[in-house]
C-alpha cells in the first residue's frame, strides 16, 4: 500500500463523495420504483384491463421481493463484494424495468416488476457496508441521513416527475427511459464505485490520520457467513433494534403509506389532490429531517441512544395527540403533524442502522445490517392488513367511507405500538464512541 502526502490525502477525500454521490443516485431510483405505480395505475388497469386488486398485488409484489433479498443483501455484501452485488443487481432493475414497460399482458408485467424489486433491494445494505468504509464513525449517522433524505427525494420523483412523464410520453416509454436511467448508474457504479480505499491504494478510512498520511494496518481476519450469521442473533442488542423496526416501520408504511390518505379523505373530508398535498409532508420529512438528526447524533448529542429515545418519545406524545383529537385539527397544524410523524418514523431509522452497523465488526456489517432490514418490511406487511381489518371491523358511514370510529381505534393501535418501539428504544446499547 502506497503512502500519502498531503495531496493524495485531499483526492481520497473528493473520492468518497464522488462515491456518495453515485450510490445517492442508484437510491433515488429505489424509491422512485418502489412508489412509481401508485402514479400510473388507472392506466394500467385500463391498458391491462384488469381490477384494482390485482394491480394491488402488483405493488405488493415489489415488497415481498424486497424483503425476501435482504438476508441475501448482507450475505453478498461481505462475500461478493458491495460494488459487484450493486451492479449485478441493477442490471436486473434495469431490464426488469424495460420488461414492464413492453409488457403484453399482466403476466409479463408481474415479471418485470418482480425483476425490479429483486434488483434494487440490492443498493442499502452495499450501500450501507460501502459507507462504513468510506467514512469514520463518527461520520456514519450523518451520512446516513443524507442518504435517507435522497430516498425522499425519489418519493418526490416518483410522484410529480413521473406524472410529467407520463403525460408526454405515456407509461410505457417512461419506464422505459427510467430503464435505461438505471443502466446508466449501472455504468456509473462500476466505473466510479470501489468497496473501499485500499481498493485504490490508499489506508483504511479508520487509519486515515492527516498528520500521518502513511500509518496503515494488518488485514482483518474474515468472519464466515453463517458464523456471522449467528453472531448477529446471539447478539441480545440486536433485538431491540430488530423489534423496535416492526413496530416504527409498521407505523410509518401503515399509517403514512396506506392509509393516511383515507383517513384525510374521509375524517377531514379533504380531495384526493389536498390530501396528497398534506402527506406530501412524509416526503419532505425525510429530506428535511435526516440530515440533521445525523448531525445532532454525530457532533451535538455525540449519542446514539439518546436522540433514538426522543425521536419517538416525540411520536408517542403526537399519536397520543391524534388519538384524543383525531378530528377537528385546522388543515396548518395537520401539515406540521404529518411533517413531525415523518422525522420521528422515518429519519428516526438511521439511529437504528448505525447501532446495528457499530454493535459488530466491519467484516460482517452486510450480514448484520441485511438481517435488521427484514423487520421493517415484516412490519410493513402485517400492519397493512391488520389495520385494514381494524377498519372493516366498524360500519362504514353513509358516503361508503370508513367511520370516526374507526380510524379512532386505528390511531389507539398505533399510539400502542408507538409505545412498544419507545420501550424498546431504552433496551438498546449505547454504540457512539468519541474518536
Amino acid at each position: 500500500m502506497k503512502s500519502m502526502n498531503g495531496l493524495d490525502a485531499k483526492k481520497m477525500m473528493r473520492f468518497r463523495w464522488l462515491i456518495f454521490v453515485v450510490l445517492s443516485l442508484a437510491y433515488l431510483f429505489v424509491y422512485f420504483h418502489r412508489l412509481s405505480l401508485s402514479v400510473v395505475a388507472n392506466d394500467l388497469i385500463k391498458e391491462f384491463q384488469t381490477s384494482a386488486s390485482v394491480m394491488g398485488l402488483l405493488g405488493s409484489v415489489y415488497f415481498y421481493c424486497y424483503a425476501f433479498m435482504q438476508f441475501p443483501a448482507g450475505l453478498l455484501s461481505d462475500s461478493l463484494g458491495p460494488r459487484k452485488s450493486v451492479t449485478f443487481f441493477l442490471i436486473i432493475a434495469s431490464a426488469g424495468s424495460i420488461i414492464f414497460g413492453i409488457a403484453p399482458t399482466i403476466k409479463i408485467a408481474f415479471l418485470g416488476r418482480v425483476m425490479v424489486g429483486i434488483g434494487v433491494s440490492m443498493v442499502f445494505i452495499p450501500t450501507m457496508k460501502i459507507l462504513s468504509r468510506w467514512f469514520h464513525p463518527h461520520e456514519f449517522a450523518f451520512m446516513t441521513g443524507i442518504f435517507n433524505a435522497v430516498g425522499g427525494m425519489g418519493v418526490l420523483a416518483a410522484t410529480w416527475l413521473l406524472a410529467v412523464m407520463t403525460l408526454f410520453f405515456g407509461w410505457r416509454i417512461s419506464f422505459e427511459i427510467i430503464g435505461c436511467f438505471t443502466f446508466i448508474i449501472v455504468v456509473l457504479v462500476w466505473f466510479v464505485v470501489r468497496d473501499r480505499p485500499e481498493d485504490k491504494g490508499w489506508p483504511p478510512i479508520e487509519e486515515f490520520d492527516k498528520k500521518n498520511y502513511a500509518k496503515v494496518t494488518l488485514p482483518t481476519k474474515q468472519i464466515p457467513l453463517l458464523k456471522g450469521a449467528r453472531r448477529v442473533i446471539s447478539e441480545k442488542y440486536f433485538w431491540p433494534v430488530a423489534i423496535w423496526f416492526f413496530f416504527d416501520c409498521g407505523i410509518f408504511f401503515g399509517f403514512g403509506a396506506l392509509w393516511g390518505g383515507p383517513y384525510l379523505m374521509h375524517v377531514y373530508g379533504m380531495s384526493r389532490a389536498q390530501a396528497g398535498t398534506v402527506l406530501s409532508m412524509i416526503a419532505w420529512g425525510m429530506i428535511i429531517g435526516s440530515p440533521p438528526l445525523g448531525f445532532l447524533s454525530d457532533r451535538v448529542m455525540k449519542s446514539r441512544k439518546k436522540p433514538f429515545i426522543l425521536c419517538n418519545l416525540v411520536l408517542v406524545m403526537e399519536l397520543g395527540f391524534f388519538s384524543i383529537y383525531p378530528t377537528g385539527l385546522p388543515h396548518i397544524i395537520l401539515y406540521i403533524l404529518f411533517f413531525i410523524f415523518s422525522i420521528c418514523s422515518s429519519s428516526v431509522v438511521i439511529f437504528g442502522f448505525t447501532i446495528i452497523k457499530e454493535l459488530f465488526p466491519m467484516e460482517i456489517a452486510g450480514t448484520s445490517t441485511g438481517m435488521v432490514n427484514l423487520f421493517p418490511f415484516l412490519g410493513g406487511a402485517v400492519f397493512m392488513p391488520v389495520l385494514g381489518r381494524v377498519l372493516d371491523a366498524y360500519p362504514k358511514s353513509d358516503a361508503g367511507g370508513y367511520s370516526l370510529e374507526a380510524y379512532t381505534m386505528l390511531i389507539f393501535i398505533l399510539f400502542g405500538s408507538s409505545v412498544l418501539s419507545l420501550i424498546c428504544t431504552f433496551l438498546t446499547k449505547e454504540t457512539y464512541q468519541d474518536k
